[in-house]
């Protein structure tokens, strides 16, 4: 389980979260949502390391992993996928993940699994990263994170700019793999169909505070909308 708890930070002199707090489930997804602006990255930033928390604690199973790098959150089971499907774009779509494999004992079992949960990357192993559509390099971006075997997977607009197909993919792959058990996602997502039929959790980020929160949903959708206004 992944906790941000009263969490303050931003860039420099300029806070950008005022006190935010937001429970990830162990096996489920935990959805913030808000309009462009209202510090939804930089708080994503915070929880892996790439934003300073100047007040405030981040824990993964009860430990305070506030103050650790990037590289030593993901060795404790963070993985991060960020906005703009990225990939090495030089590197075909197979290369691109034997990056992340290369020194796991289950390297080549876990490109498999990836393969398993986006079937559409296999007949793409071969072609480069860069002349891949977006939909497919958010599958790959995906894929690599989930190859390192997180205990917690952020994500951050995973849909932005993705055919509804596709987007319709990423849904079904992100709720089969909570329901598996020990996999617990934070997801920010403009999308609030996509964010709402997802989350166990919602919560509702304006202007760097936590403004709704409940329990997801289709029946949450009417809740969030009155409080994004829209």
């Amino acid at each position: 389980m992944l906790e941000l708890v009263d969490i303050h930070t931003g860039y420099g002199r300029t806070e950008v979260v005022h006190g935010a707090s937001v429970t990830v489930p162990a096996d489920g997804v935990a959805a913030v949502m808000g309009h462009n602006g209202a510090g939804k990255t930089t708080l994503l930033r915070a929880a892996v390391g790439l934003a300073k928390t100047t007040t405030g604690k981040v824990l993964l199973d009860g430990e305070d992993i506030t103050r650790l790098r990037p590289s030593a959150r993901v060795s404790r089971g963070l993985a991060y996928v960020p906005q703009g499907q990225q990939s090495f774009g030089q590197l075909t779509c197979l290369e691109n993940m034997q990056v992340v494999a290369d020194g796991r004992k289950r390297g080549k079992a876990l490109i498999d699994e990836q393969l398993a949960l986006f079937p559409a990357l296999e007949s793409l192993l071969d072609r480069r990263a860069g002349l891949l559509s977006g939909g497919q390099r958010q599958q790959l971006a995906i894929a690599r994170a989930l190859i390192t075997e997180p205990r917690v997977l952020v994500l951050d607009e995973p849909t932005e700019g993705i055919q509804p197909s596709v987007v319709a993919e990423i849904e079904a792959a992100i709720v089969g793999l909570t329901r598996r058990g020990n996999l617990g996602v934070l997801l920010v997502e403009q999308h609030i169909g996509f964010a709402l039929d997802s989350a166990e959790r919602y919560y509702v980020l304006e202007s760097g505070r936590i403004t709704s929160s409940g329990s997801g949903g289709a029946g949450a959708e009417s809740v969030v909308r009155a409080a994004l206004a829209i």
